[in-house]
């Protein structure tokens, strides 16, 4: 079955653990009623996202991110067509951003939108396999 992945990344606002929680349990109440899935690399100033599913609640999961205020700056990397999930077994994984793409420098310049596909899809991949196991 065709499905849709797409990456973006936001900057966070009102960034702390509290509100982190309460993104990640939205994400995974949702995410499981709406068969996404994915994965959250999170820091205090950024958000890299991975979500993946049917078409059309991948789409809505993305506008409804779109449209919380938690969120600044969203900007899609990436979106294409898959077959398989990378990260099938979860609703929503988090990764404290120890699979990091960005530097500080270069995030407080603004969202990056250098990064290639190939960047982006490593470092997913990375993460996908050192959580294969759990």
């Amino acid at each position: 079955m065709e499905m849709l992945q797409i990456v973006y990344s936001s900057q966070p606002f009102g960034y702390d653990a509290g509100m982190l929680i309460g993104i990640l349990l939205d994400a995974r109440r949702c995410n499981t009623r709406n068969d996404v899935t994915g994965a959250l690399i999170c820091r205090d100033d950024i958000y890299l996202q991975l979500l993946e599913g049917p078409e059309l609640a991948v789409r809505a999961t993305l506008d409804r991110i779109k449209r919380d205020d938690r969120h600044l700056n969203v900007v899609e990397h990436m979106n294409r067509k898959i077959t398989d999930r990378m990260f099938g077994r979860w609703a929503m994984l988090d990764d404290p951003a120890t699979s990091w793409l960005w530097p500080r420098d270069r995030i407080s310049d603004g969202v990056p939108v250098g990064a290639t596909t190939p960047q982006i899809l490593a470092v997913f991949e990375r993460l996908a396999r050192e959580k294969a196991d759990e």
